[in-house]
Parts: structure tokens; sequence; C-alpha cells
């Protein structure tokens, strides 16, 4: 048995955001050209930036939902820039924004293949339809996330509402699979 370290990278941190203030959108498109606001076909516009490289949505009701960054701590800074460049742009803006991580997805490499049908028969909370996804799905508790399994040994997690609920599920898992005996190395 070779057992490895788990890789694990996290693709995608959704966070909401709210400055407590309403936005005038269509001032902020007029004064960002980049800003796509279209209010006949979604209610919000959005602002992207490039470093850290994400997408936020402005609604007018000033809450914000940032899309797109690699940590908690970048979507922080994604919103805190959005915010900067709206008030560079002359959009009065009283307080800054409260951040609120809502989902962290992470990919994953165990470094070694599942048996999925002996995994959806010994974990609890584990759903394995083949003929309707090619993976088990499975439910944690805690932390509560869902973690997608794959016969390659690939895995994705998500609902995580913090990158240390992401590691401590992730070797919840891993740790699991190892004692029930559900890793195959080559």
């Amino acid at each position: 048995m070779t057992y490895t370290t788990p890789i694990i990278e996290i693709v995608n941190v959704v966070a909401s955001a709210t400055i407590d203030q309403k936005l005038d959108l269509i001032k902020i498109q007029e004064k960002f050209p980049d800003v796509e606001y279209h209010p006949d076909v979604f209610p919000g516009a959005v602002f992207r930036i490039r470093n850290p490289k994400s997408s936020t949505l402005l609604f007018s009701t000033g809450k914000m939902v940032c899309t797109g960054s690699k940590s908690e701590e970048l979507a922080v800074k994604a919103v805190d820039m959005v915010v900067k460049k709206l008030r560079k742009g002359g959009i009065k803006i009283k307080k800054n924004a409260v951040v609120t991580v809502q989902n962290i997805v992470s990919s994953i490499n165990l470094g070694g293949r599942i048996s999925l049908e002996r995994v959806a028969r010994t974990l609890p909370r584990s759903m394995y339809e083949p003929e309707q996804f090619p993976g088990v799905i499975h439910r944690m508790v805690d932390p509560k996330v869902v973690i997608l399994i794959f016969a390659s040994g690939k895995l994705v997690c998500t609902g995580g509402k913090t990158e240390k609920d992401v590691y401590r599920a992730v070797n919840q898992l891993h740790s699991m699979l190892e004692e029930k005996d559900l890793m195959i190395y080559d």
C-alpha cells in the first residue's frame, strides 16, 4: 500500500457581500463601460477584475456575489477592490463591504483508483447511480460538504465555508477510504 497525500486545489470561492446601501447600476455602467448590465435579462451588473481574477455581481440593493477567486483571502480582496474602484469612479459608498464565504469548490487527486460500488455500499450517506452520474455522491455531516468521488481517484468537494473545512473533509474521507481498504494503488 502506497499512501499518498491528497493534492487539493481550490478552484472557486463564492462569497456574498453587502455595503448596506442602494447602488445605481445604470450610473455604474455609464462610469465603467466594461461592466455588463442588461436589466431586461438579469437584475445584476457584472464587474470583472483581472487581479485577483474574479467576477462580482452587483445588485441595486447593495448586495454582491463574488465568484472565481482561488481562496477566501482573494475573495475578500476582490470585493474590496471592486468597492475601491467604484469609489475611485465617483460612486459614493459609505461603508466597506461585509464579505461572507458561501461555498468553496475544490478539486482533489488522491493518487490511486477507487472502487465506486464498494464505496457506495460501505460509506454512509453515499449514493451511486452510474446510469445517472459517473461518481459516488457522498454527503458529510461535519464539516457539512458534498464530495463527488470518481473511480480515477479524483474528487470534487463543494459546500465548504472555510478552506479548513475542505482540508478536514478531504482528509477524513481519505482516511476512511484507506481504513476500509477502498483505495487501489498501482
